[in-house]
């Protein structure tokens, strides 16, 4: 009886994560077509073939469908702390040099859907409350690398520090960047010029 539980709850997870897919994909689609303001959550429900119900049990309102990478990102930080065997960080430039290599992946799996992370960009920049809940995001990312660093035992003040500045490594890179596919590069860039200071 037992064997068949994880397998329910697999399926249902699976169910679960096509749906939320279908809605970011409705909502990349109509924002690109007629941009943010100009659509409803009813729009995207109608074109994600959902209900409202639905699409709160997956997203407070839209603009949450336009950050919905960001948790992605977030989940991935948090996957790449588990099972390692990395050790605390003695110093502010250690913990920064741990975070250098999490970050450009980051950064990476950013960029792979180009059209995607271009679009995003292009809503965030035109929209104030979209900026803002871009920042309240940005420093979650911060948040969690700090997490990470603190859970393999560096000291606090330290983690908190090397998130901060790895925070704006990547914020340099995305000015820099001219196109979506030059994010790693930028943000290795500005890394290697933190680490010539």
């Amino acid at each position: 009886m037992s064997h068949t539980i994880p397998a329910v709850e697999s399926l249902r997870e699976r169910k679960r994560r096509l749906v939320r897919q279908r809605i970011i994909e409705a909502a990349d689609e109509l924002f690109a077509a007629k941009g943010f303001d100009d659509v409803s959550v009813t729009d995207i429900t109608a074109r994600a073939d959902v209900g409202r119900t639905t699409f709160f049990r997956y997203f407070v309102d839209k603009a949450e469908v336009v950050f919905a990478h960001e948790e992605e990102i977030l989940e991935r930080i948090t996957q790449s702390a588990a099972g390692e065997s990395v050790g605390p960080a003695r110093t502010a430039a250690e913990a920064v040099e741990q975070l250098r290599a999490i970050v450009i992946a980051l950064c990476d799996y950013a960029s792979n859907n180009i059209d995607g992370y271009a679009l995003h960009y292009e809503l965030v920049e035109n929209h104030l409350e979209l900026r803002a809940h871009d920042a309240l995001k940005t420093q979650l990312i911060a948040d969690r690398l700090t997490q990470l660093l603190v859970g393999r035992g560096t000291s606090e003040p330290t983690a908190v520090f090397a998130g901060q500045v790895a925070l704006a490594c990547y914020q340099i890179a995305r000015r820099r960047a001219t196109s979506p596919d030059q994010l790693g590069a930028e943000t290795q860039a500005a890394f290697d010029q933190l680490a010539a200071l």
